[in-house]
């Protein structure tokens, strides 16, 4: 229930409580947990995940290099939610800057919304030659994705009967 500025730390994780108001929140090597009805203005971490609770509220962007980034119901991105490495995790959650990745899997639960659609890059980096698995975007019944799902690499695309979504690049959607 505090107000503060901007928050960070090198080696640490962050944790926003309840119904907090603050500007910036950045770490290193550390998770950054945002607890319910809380308001950030941006989140970044280069090495950890990202939890926002339920009714969290993001003016900004969200990004993390390596990490999962997770977003609760009634949680809402107003900017664009990004990382390298990690997964997705929307449950019922909004985002409103559109989702880019390169690595990591996707789950766009019921009642989600995308909006500026779904962006996985190609990887630019030294072990971009097929390395690893492609990543698995799944969108589920009740979601919207508003915007492109443009794929520059091979991904794994589901999408089930009742998900609405945008024109797809790249891939052939399957059906859950």
């Amino acid at each position: 229930g505090e107000q503060a500025g901007d928050l960070s730390t090198v080696n640490g994780s962050i944790t926003v409580g309840g119904d907090a108001r603050v500007r910036d929140v950045e770490t290193v090597n550390g998770s950054i947990r945002v607890g319910e009805r809380a308001q950030a203005r941006s989140i970044e971490t280069v090495n950890g995940g990202v939890t926002l609770a339920q009714g969290v509220l993001v003016s900004d962007g969200v990004s993390a290099v390596n990490g999962s980034l997770t977003l609760k119901p009634g949680a809402r991105v107003d900017g664009r939610l990004e990382n390298v490495n990690g997964d997705f995790e929307l449950d019922g959650a909004e985002v409103r800057g559109g989702l880019a990745t390169v690595n990591g899997d996707v789950r766009v639960g019921a009642g989600s919304r995308i909006d500026g659609g779904i962006l996985v890059e190609k990887s630019s980096g030294w072990f971009s030659s097929g390395w690893g698995k492609p990543p698995r975007i799944t969108i589920e019944t009740g979601a919207v994705v508003n915007g492109p799902l443009r794929f520059e690499r091979e991904v794994e695309l589901q999408v089930a009967d009742g998900a609405v979504i945008g024109p797809v690049e790249g891939v052939a959607p399957r059906r859950l």
